[in-house]
């Protein structure tokens, strides 16, 4: 089997997307619409470009040393990869065969796509939680809430290990009791290892201008350190590790 689907590009990165040297693979195709996107390039399928998995496998191949040497693996970013879940779900498991530790980026909005098959092939799943408001989730992504802390319970229930992510926007993603409510609800799952706190930044102000589209965000500003701080030790006195 040989699976074909479309791809934005592929990075190399330390630190921020898994343990370690990472192959970062952008596939195409998202289905919600942040505000803070930072990468409005990857919203359509149809401007990536097509490739097969054997392809992706062996630019892969072309950096296995080096991303193993440095305690890294491969992750698949977009985008959104479970829009793409058959693509996903094959890139992943070559991954795993091949003894590469693999990461799934994701909003958890289609986690629903995502089969058990694909979820054994995971080893680490990097759940972006963009708020615990209904409402503020709403307006934020243009998609619902639901389906994100259902995916995040199934995770748990099978085990596969979280970082959950969340981006800090002031006005946005700051509000107190929304944060303590996160905190709570990740507090209860045993297998997120931690939470990340992005502050959010307008470094994608460029794309959208190449775009032709607004960015909804321009005039808003990043989170202060003390907010930063803040929102940090929220998650920590609920027990969970965040930095």
């Amino acid at each position: 089997m040989n699976t074909t689907g479309r791809i934005h590009s592929w990075d190399l990165s330390t630190g921020v997307d898994g343990p370690g040297t990472r192959f970062v693979l952008f596939v195409s195709g998202c289905p919600l619409r942040c505000l803070y996107c930072a990468n409005p390039d990857t919203w359509h399928m149809r401007d990536g470009r097509e490739a097969t998995v054997d392809e992706v496998m062996a630019e892969i191949d072309r950096y296995r040393g080096f991303v193993t040497a440095a305690g890294g693996g491969v992750t698949l970013t977009g985008g959104e990869p479970l829009l793409q879940p058959a693509f996903t779900a094959e890139v992943l498991r070559r991954c795993k065969e091949t003894g590469l530790h693999t990461a799934l980026d994701t909003s958890g909005f289609l986690g629903a796509r995502a089969t058990d098959e694909l979820l054994a092939d995971t080893d680490l799943v990097l759940l972006d939680i963009k708020s615990f408001d209904v409402n503020t989730y709403r307006k934020l992504t243009g998609g619902e809430l639901a389906p994100t802390l259902n995916f995040a319970t199934r995770l748990d229930r099978l085990g596969v290990r979280m970082w959950v992510r969340y981006v800090l926007v002031p006005g946005w993603t700051d509000d107190p009791e929304a944060v303590d409510g996160l905190a709570r609800f990740v507090a209860g799952l045993d297998a997120v290892d931690r939470v990340d706190v992005l502050p959010f930044h307008r470094l994608g102000a460029a794309k959208y201008e190449a775009l032709g589209l607004p960015f909804p965000l321009r005039d808003t500003p990043g989170p202060e350190p003390e907010l930063i701080r803040r929102v940090q030790e929220q998650f920590r006195r609920n027990g969970v590790a965040a930095r």
